[in-house]
C-alpha cells in the first residue's frame, strides 16, 4: 500500500490545486475498502503541507515524500490494520552520498501528560485518551524497514526516524522527550518552536538534489517496480521459482497449490491414494494484478514436483512472446504453453493441472474455417478445457473482451463448474503492479473511457505513474524512441483505425497503412515469417527489437508490457458534446496501387463490423480496447487523438507537464532502476525439473 509519491514542492502544487486530499481520498478507499474520516482528510491537508514547507523551506524541496506506506512487503499478511508510515522520506545524504531515508509520524497533538510517572512508552493526549509514545510506533517502523524483510535490506543507506507535533511547543509536550522517553536513531521529537532545528536536521540528513533516483531504488526494493514478466522468465529459464507473489497473490498461489497436494497423485508418495474429485480455481482482477506471475509461478512449483501442467491461453502475442522469446530453440517447454483450441480432443491421459490464463477471451466453441468438419468442437470450448486436467484455474478480467464472439465471464465458469460436479473456489485481486503500481492510474483510465460510473476527473501525478499528451504523432514517436534507444522498452499501440494490408510482393513489403497527415507507418506484420527489413512476425512484434519501427494494436499488444508506451486514438472514438461518439469507417480501393485507404473515418476491425456487432456491443468492445492499450505501460502512457477536439479534451484532463523531475525518462532513473530487456536464451534444451536439486532461486526479482 503506498498513497503518494511526490517531491515537496511537488505536494505542495498538487495541494493549491486542491487535488492532493480528493486523491489521497481515492487511494485509501481503494485499499481500506472505507472511506477516509474527516479526522484524517484534515490531518493529511495539515500535517503533509507543514512538513512539505519545511522541507522546501530547507532548501530541500526536491526529497521524495512517500504518503502512508506499508513497511514491508508481506504487510497485507499481518492480522488487523496494516502497519503504515505516514511518510518515509527519501533522498541523498550529503556527505555519505548513500540512500536516506526518514520515516516520520505526523501529530497534531497540542499536549500531552504522563499517563503513569514510572514509564514513558504510554502518554495521555487531551480529548483522544491513552496513546502510544510516537518512537515506539516509529521503532516498529524502523525494526521493519531495515530488517531482513524490509525495503532497506540489503541496500547501502542512512535510516531515522521522527515525529513532528508542529501544534505543540516543546513545554506542552514534555513528557515526549524528558528523559525518560525512548532513545534511538528513530526517537527524534519536533515542535513548532523547533522547527529551525528541524530545518537544520533536514539539511544534514539529505542533500539539496533531486530525491527522485533514491526514490526509485526504494520503490523498486517495495516491489512496486516490475521485473518485465518476459525477462523474468528468461532469467529463470522458464523454469525455477523467481516470482515473488505477496499478499492476495500469494493467497492464491498457496492455496491453488494446497489444493493440488490433495487431488493430485504424488510419485514421492505413491502409497497416498489422492482424492478423485475435481477441483476449479476462478481468480479475477484488472489488468497489472498479477494473474499472469501467479499462473507461471504454479507452472514452475507443479512442474518441480513432477506433475503435468500446461498454460493456456486465448492470446497469440502473449504465447507467441513466450514460446520464441522465452524457450527458443526448447521444443519441450514450448509445448507445455498452448492455446484454448488445442483440447477439442482431450489428453490422454488427462494433464494434472490446467492454467487458463486470459479466460475472458475464451470462445463459446473451438472452430476453425481451415479445419474438417470432425476436427471442429462440439461442446462449449470450457468444458474441453475442464475435460483436458483435474484441476483447471481460470484467470479473468471481463474489462479486456475485445472481440464478439469472446464469452469468458465468471458467470461461464461457475455454470461449467457446476455441470462437472466441481469444487469451485474464486478469488479477487486487488492491488495494482502494472502502470507502476499506480491504481489511481487505472481507475482514471477506467473512468475517462467510461467503463464506471465514475465522472472524469484530471489526472492527479502520483509519483507512480507519468501520463502525458502530445500534439502530433512526430511528437509521440519522438518521445517513444528516445526512451528506446535509451535503454527502455517501449512502442506505439493504436486503435484499429485504418485498413491493414498484408506484406506484399516476394520481398513481404509492408504497406504504410496508418497514416495520420505527412506521418505514414506500417501496422505489425500480419505474417508469420520476418518481412522486409527484418520486420518481426506479430507473434514477436511485442518483444523484438525491430518492433518499434511498427505500430501496434489490441490484438499484438494483449497481455504484453513496455516502460513506455505511446497510443494513438483514431477516429473510431472520439469526444463529442461531453461524450464519446463511437464510429465505423469505411475503405476505399487506391486506384493506382489497388492498396486500400480510409474512405470515412473510424474502426476498420473486421471483428466487429455492423453485420456482426450492434452499436451498444461495437461501443463496449471499442472502449476496451483502448482500455488494453492505455494499461500496457509499466512508467509512462504518452497519448495522442488523431481528432482535434478529443485532443483537446485530454490535454485537458492531463494537463501541462510541468511537474519536476518525475517524467520518468531513462536518464533520469537511478542506475539501479536501468535494466534493460534482455536477449531471448540461446537455442538448446535445457533441464526440465533442475530446480528440484537446485533449491529456489533467489528471492531478488519481483514480478506482479
Amino acid at each position: 500500500m503506498l498513497l503518494l509519491r511526490l517531491a515537496a514542492q511537488d505536494l505542495l502544487t498538487l495541494n493549491s490545486r486542491r487535488r492532493m486530499v480528493p486523491h489521497l481520498a481515492a487511494r485509501w478507499r481503494h485499499f481500506r475498502g472505507a472511506d477516509a474520516s474527516l479526522t484524517e482528510r484534515s490531518a493529511w491537508a495539515e500535517s503533509l503541507v507543514h512538513l512539505a514547507r519545511d522541507l522546501v523551506a530547507a532548501g530541500r524541496g526536491n526529497v521524495e515524500m512517500i504518503v502512508e506506506c506499508a513497511a514491508t512487503l508481506d504487510e497485507a499478511e499481518r492480522a488487523g490494520d496494516p502497519r503504515l508510515i505516514d511518510v518515509v522520506l527519501v533522498g541523498r545524504h550529503p556527505e555519505e552520498k548513500t540512500l536516506s531515508v526518514q520515516l516520520v509520524e505526523l501529530k497534531r497533538w497540542s499536549m500531552v501528560t504522563r499517563v503513569e510517572q514510572a514509564t514513558a512508552d504510554m502518554v495521555h493526549v487531551p480529548g483522544m485518551g491513552r496513546k502510544k509514545h510516537p518512537a515506539l510506533q516509529l521503532r516498529e517502523h524502523y525494526e521493519a524497514f531495515t530488517g531482513g524483510r524490509g525495503p532497506l535490506h540489503g541496500l547501502d543507506f542512512e535510516c531515522g526516524g521522527f515525529a513532528y507535533l508542529h501544534n505543540a511547543n516543546e513545554e506542552s509536550v514534555r513528557p515526549l522527550i524528558d528523559v525518560q522517553a525512548p532513545t534511538g536513531a528513530y526517537a527524534h521529537v519536533y515542535t513548532n518552536d523547533r522547527r529551525e532545528q528541524l530545518i537544520s536536521d533536514l539539511r544534514k540528513h539529505f542533500t539539496d538534489e533531486g530525491g527522485a533516483s533514491a526514490a526509485e531504488i526504494l520503490l523498486q526494493s517495495m516491489g512496486l517496480r516490475n521485473t518485465p514478466l518476459l525477462d523474468a522468465m528468461i532469467r529463470s529459464r522458464g523454469e525455477d521459482t523467481v516470482f515473488t507473489l505477496r499478499g492476495r497473490q500469494k493467497t492464491v498461489a498457496d492455496q491453488i497449490m494446497d489444493t493440488a497436494s490433495k487431488i493430485l497423485p504424488d510419485s514421492r508418495h505413491p502409497a497416498l491414494v489422492p482424492d478423485e474429485q475435481r477441483a476449479v480455481f476462478l481468480v479475477t482482477g484488472g489488468a497489472g494484478t498479477g494473474k499472469s506471475a501467479i499462473g507461471l509461478q504454479l507452472k514452475a512449483e507443479l512442474e518441480a514436483k513432477g506433475h503435468t501442467v500446461n498454460f493456456a491461453t486465448g492470446s497469440r502475442a502473449f504465447n507467441g512472446a513466450i514460446q520464441e522469446h522465452v524457450g527458443y530453440g526448447d521444443r519441450e517447454f514450448k509445448e507445455t504453453f498452448t492455446y484454448f483450441s488445442n483440447y477439442v480432443t482431450p489428453p490422454d491421459p488427462p494433464l494434472d493441472v490446467l492454467i487458463c490464463d486470459e479466460a475472458h477471451r475464451l470462445r463459446e466453441r473451438t472452430t476453425n474455417r481451415f479445419w474438417k468438419p470432425e476436427q471442429q468442437g462440439t461442446k462449449p470450448q470450457v468444458d474441453e478445457l475442464l475435460d483436458a486436467s483435474r484441476l483447471t484455474v481460470f484467470f479473468l478480467d471481463e474489462a479486456q473482451c475485445v472481440r464478439p464472439k469472446e464469452v469468458g465471464t465468471v458467470g461461464l465458469v461457475e455454470d461449467a463448474a457446476r455441470r462437472y460436479g466441481a469444487s469451485l473456489l474464486r478469488y479477487e485481486l486487488r492491488e495494482q503492479f502494472r502502470c507502476g503500481g499506480s491504481d489511481a492510474y487505472i481507475r482514471w483510465v477506467r473512468a475517462l473511457l467510461g467503463l464506471t460510473d465514475e465522472e472524469p476527473r484530471p489526472w492527479t501525478p502520483d509519483g507512480l505513474m507519468h501520463v502525458e499528451v502530445a500534439d502530433s504523432p512526430d511528437e509521440l514517436e519522438r518521445i517513444i524512441r528516445t526512451e528506446a534507444l535509451a535503454g527502455a522498452s517501449a512502442r506505439i499501440v493504436a486503435g484499429y483505425c485504418w485498413p491493414w494490408t498484408k506484406p506484399l510482393g516476394k520481398e513481404r513489403r509492408l504497406e504504410t497503412d496508418v497514416r495520420i497527415g505527412n506521418w505514414h507507418r506500417p501496422w505489425n506484420a500480419d505474417s508469420g515469417a520476418f518481412c522486409q527489413n527484418g520486420a518481426p512476425p506479430c507473434k514477436i512484434w511485442g518483444v523484438h527489437e525491430k518492433g518499434l519501427d511498427q505500430i501496434g494494436c489490441v490484438y499484438t499488444a494483449q497481455g504484453l508490457e513496455w516502460d513506455w508506451c505511446g497510443v494513438i486514438m483514431g477516429q473510431d472514438m472520439v469526444r463529442r458534446d461531453g461524450q464519446w461518439v463511437f464510429r465505423r469507417g469505411k475503405e476505399r480501393k487506391d486506384p493506382e496501387t489497388g492498396v486500400k485507404r480510409v474512405a470515412v473515418p473510424g474502426s476498420f476491425d473486421p471483428k466487429v463490423k455492423a453485420g456482426s456487432v450492434d452499436d451498444e456491443e461495437f461501443a463496449r468492445l471499442i472502449r476496451h480496447a483502448y482500455h488494453v492499450l492505455m494499461t500496457r505501460a509499466s512508467r509512462a502512457t504518452v497519448l495522442y487523438s488523431t481528432d482535434e477536439e478529443t485532443r483537446s479534451y485530454l490535454k485537458d484532463l492531463v494537463g501541462e507537464v510541468q511537474v519536476h523531475g518525475l517524467r520518468p525518462t531513462w536518464e533520469n532513473l537511478p542506475e539501479e532502476a536501468r535494466v534493460p530487456h534482455l536477449p531471448r536464451p540461446r537455442r538448446g534444451r535445457r533441464s526440465r525439473r533442475r530446480r528440484q536439486n537446485s533449491g529456489p532461486q533467489s528471492p531478488d526479482l519481483y514480478l506482479f
